[in-house]
């Protein structure tokens, strides 16, 4: 018995270490594709769209963001953006290589402006954000199949940004607020930046000691980032709010006997607990994964589609 759970392990890990290599070799031979047709607005016709900027959706310290109709009657979002200086370079070099991802979970980049203000304009999101679904009474709760194939969904795209852009895109904010829902609630990233607020700059080809710094801290962001939304999608809980500290409870000794007091109300008994002890699993490991790298998002995924047995839409 034992050495049949030996054997299994070690064809698990073999499996692992042949996706991984893989994506490396997919990573390698992949060039960059030739940007999306990006079209540019003027401020006016953007502030006609917004009825004056008055459409707001959302306010951050980055800027504000709106609900645009034009005259045709395509609706988007449009954003307004503050992470540049007076130089436009920067800002058209992020347009380009924003324009080139291309992701069934990444918010589309159709358009942006410029000028004295900076916009950039995304494909709309009839739902709103998940943040929304989880918090708002009014809307109808997420079942616990919504909110599983949400967690493999945004898995999948931190993938893609790390092992298949170039260069490897972690400047990415991961919470209920930033994952906004389509009519189908597919669920996709929304906030991505090639920029730090520190740095406006772009570097297709980092030293080779900055792009391993780079590339440590932004998998422990990615990750850690990654198990909070896990959190955040079982307890119905923001991890903004700082009401309960999602991260230190998921590391307790005793947060086991804790889960069902922590659990979402919305989900009542309709979730599977096979599946609820394997998603908070993963979500320690993530969790974890600051102090020390000890997982990367295609094991996660592995885990997700074969463990949980969870698959996208």
């Amino acid at each position: 018995m034992r050495r049949n759970s030996k054997t299994k392990m070690e064809t698990e890990n073999l499996i692992v270490k042949i996706r991984l290599l893989l994506l490396a070799w997919f990573h390698f031979r992949s060039q960059p594709g030739p940007p999306s047709p990006i079209k540019q607005f003027s401020y006016k016709v953007l502030k006609k769209a917004t009825d004056g900027f008055r459409s707001v959706i959302d306010n951050s310290s980055q800027g504000a963001s709106y609900k645009a109709k034009f005259r045709n009657g395509h609706v988007a979002t449009v954003k307004e953006v503050k992470l540049f200086d007076e130089d436009d370079d920067s800002f058209y070099r992020e347009v380009q290589l924003l324009g080139r991802l291309h992701h069934r979970h990444i918010v589309a980049l159709s358009g942006f402006s410029t000028g004295s203000k900076r916009f950039l304009v995304f494909e709309n999101m009839e739902r709103g954000s998940l943040k929304q679904h989880l918090s708002d009474p009014l809307k109808t709760p997420l079942n616990w199949r919504t909110r599983l194939q949400i967690a493999i969904s945004i898995a999948a795209a931190l993938e893609y940004l790390h092992f298949f852009c170039d260069p490897p895109i972690y400047q990415i904010s991961i919470s209920s607020s930033t994952i906004m829902l389509d009519e189908n609630l597919i669920p996709k990233i929304s906030d991505i930046s090639l920029f730090s607020a520190a740095g406006n700059n772009v570097t297709l080809r980092p030293s080779t000691r900055c792009s391993k710094e780079c590339t440590e801290q932004g998998c422990k962001n990615m990750m850690f980032q990654l198990g909070l939304l896990i959190l955040e999608l079982v307890t119905g809980q923001s991890s903004e709010t700082g009401r309960v500290d999602l991260a230190q409870w998921v590391q307790e000794s005793n947060f086991p006997r804790s889960i069902h007091n922590m659990l979402d109300p919305d989900l009542g008994n309709n979730y599977d607990p096979k599946e609820l002890n394997g998603l908070l699993n993963v979500a320690r490991l993530c969790i974890r994964s600051v102090d020390k790298p000890r997982v990367s998002t295609p094991q996660i995924l592995w885990y997700l589609q074969k463990k949980i047995g969870i698959t996208r839409k």
